[in-house]
């Protein structure tokens, strides 16, 4: 049978991002540079519809839940076009399941290995919930894309399984014969058997044997006597770590033209990084899954050094662009109260928990609060951390606290991420505007800030904006190019769309749409408008989750509030 990797993720909407989270991945999947033309990838749907992002977004509205599936066939560049593959692979699952699925796809070319995104709506032509089982999303699907790639281009030559297999043998990634062996595993120790009765089995053992003596030299495995192999701990998840390291390096010398400088790509770890920070421009953004939305970034710091970062799951509208000013740190995962007030009655309780002992232990706790808690566990649930018992409880292990800490640190990639600046180091320096570079910088230092600085002290004198013999703007001169910033972002809004401004002052309010963000040189700003007027109010993260969306915008004296619905929003204020 021909190979496919199929990979999926039910991603369910939550109380807070809601339909934001599913609008962010439908455009991530799109975004510019997935063709063979390096141009965004495009939407398709089943034979003779030409769907669109908006209205499948406008569909899935009250959607709990989609489905995220990639189909990656090994002889997907065989295959040439991989639209009738999918539309075929998806027709079968209609038939498998029995219900007619609502779905897009966009096919990938960025890559070695050109794949496919599809994202299925939760709910059936009838709205109700779809619910498909994990096995047949993990084996079942992935049959079904075997054969169908089996039916159009033969079956594989025993030829072509042992080149493929002989390649993995000195690849510097979690290859397929890593994971065979990594099930065979016993308290580190891996056994290679003598004995082999078939030549399948002496070609398998062949193909182990070096494949260990490939890793030994990257200190992963160590020999012992009587075919015993140490394996050091963690050895897997170092082979995937170095596999992305690889894929990075491999990207950017494809982008940027050369390898020299990336090769030397460093792992930001903070807590071995001189001063536990770095500052400097991003470089290029990548998806460690995208099927959950986990991103990496590479960071050029102020001396030129490049940075792999690792972001965790990235929030919708929180990964700053490429060219962009960022300071990264370490971040401290923290306990939920939720985690605590779950070990707590666990611990009363013999270790379980269930809405039933909650409220016997806390009587005046309402169900929407317990089933917060409940919500808690099914995502820890999906991590390994807990497991649900057959009558509805929870079984909390001793260490669970622990355990809920670690996977909060793993979401968040361990490190924080500030934007000092939406502009590159090139816009700042002719921006009308007051920019970061206009800022004291004593803590830090490097070729690229200098140099910029420089650029920027000799176009403000030649603006007349700066004395000759002064290097920082005077108030005045910093109340001018706020105001006259400000007066061309209103007035370019106002001519391209024909509605007129307005300031909101204390206790006024707006009601619109969240419309999109302008990068300033002070920062970002959301744009909420509706037929006939707009305002300018301070960006946050949070407003991206609903951008389109109605929502009232109110100015108080702390700064900005919004409202999507009845439900009051975190404010947004400076």
């Amino acid at each position: 049978m021909r190979r496919v990797m199929v990979k999926f993720h039910i991603s369910r909407a939550g109380r807070i991002a809601g339909i934001g989270a599913f609008r962010a991945h439908l455009h991530y999947i799109q975004r510019d540079g997935v063709e063979r033309d390096g141009n965004g990838g495009e939407l398709y749907g089943r034979e003779g519809d030409i769907p669109g992002a908006s209205d499948f977004l406008e569909r899935s509205e009250g959607d709990r839940h989609q489905f995220r599936i990639i189909v990656s066939p090994e002889d997907g560049e065989a295959l040439g076009d991989l639209r009738q593959h999918t539309r075929a692979l998806m027709t079968q699952m209609e038939r498998d399941l029995g219900t007619r699925l609502d779905w897009v796809a966009v096919d990938h070319h960025n890559t070695g290995h050109p794949h496919t995104h599809i994202v299925v709506r939760g709910k059936d032509a009838r709205g109700k919930d779809i619910v498909i089982a994990p096995d047949y999303l993990r084996s079942g699907l992935r049959m079904r894309a075997s054969e169908l790639v089996t039916d159009r281009l033969g079956p594989r030559r025993d030829l072509e399984i042992a080149r493929a297999r002989h390649a993995d043998v000195q690849r510097d990634r979690l290859t397929a014969i890593d994971r065979a062996m990594l099930r065979d595993v016993e308290g580190g120790e891996l056994v290679i058997s003598r004995n082999a009765s078939s030549e399948a089995g002496r070609f398998d053992r062949s193909l182990r044997l070096q494949r260990l003596s490939h890793l030994e030299p990257l200190g992963l495995a160590t020999q012992m006597e009587d075919g015993r192999w140490q394996m050091k701990p963690d050895w897997d998840r170092t082979l995937a770590d170095m596999g992305r390291r690889n894929d990075v390096i491999a990207t950017l010398a494809h982008r940027f033209g050369q390898k020299d400088g990336v090769e030397r790509l460093t792992s930001f770890d903070p807590e071995r990084t001189a001063g536990g920070k770095l500052t400097g421009t991003v470089l290029a953004i990548f998806p460690d899954d995208e099927l959950r939305d986990r991103r990496s970034i590479v960071v050029e710091d102020l001396d030129g050094r490049q940075w792999l970062v690792d972001l965790g799951q990235a929030e919708p509208g929180s990964t700053p662009p490429e060219g962009a000013v960022v300071e990264v740190g370490s971040r401290k995962a923290k306990e939920r109260s939720s985690d605590r007030v779950i070990a707590d009655i666990a611990e009363n309780t013999g270790g379980r928990y269930s809405e039933r002992l909650h409220a016997e232990a806390d009587p005046s706790s309402t169900a929407a609060f317990r089933q917060a808690h409940v919500r808690r566990l099914e995502a820890l649930r999906r991590a390994g951390v807990v497991e649900r018992m057959q009558d509805g409880s929870w079984a909390i292990p001793n260490n669970y606290l622990e355990k809920a800490v670690a996977f909060e640190a793993d979401r968040a990639g361990g490190v924080s991420l500030k934007t000092l600046s939406w502009l590159t180091l090139e816009e700042q320096v002719t921006h009308r505007g007051v920019t970061w570079l206009d800022e004291g910088h004593g803590d830090k230092d490097g070729s690229r800030l200098r140099s910029a600085r420089q650029a920027r002290i000799a176009w403000l004198r030649e603006q007349g904006l700066l004395a000759p013999d002064a290097n920082t703007l005077d108030a005045e001169a910093r109340g001018r190019l706020r105001q006259s910033e400000h007066a061309a972002a209103v007035a370019r809004i106002a001519n391209q769309s024909g509605r007129q401004q307005i300031e909101l002052q204390t206790g006024d309010t707006i009601t619109g749409q969240y419309e999109r963000a302008i990068n300033l040189g002070s920062g970002r700003v959301a744009v909420i408008g509706n037929a006939k007027e707009f305002a300018l109010v301070p960006w946050r993260a949070e407003i991206e989750r609903h951008r389109g969306r109605e929502l009232v915008a109110k100015r108080t004296a702390q700064g900005v509030s919004w409202t999507i619905g009845m439900s009051r929003q975190r404010g947004l204020s400076r």
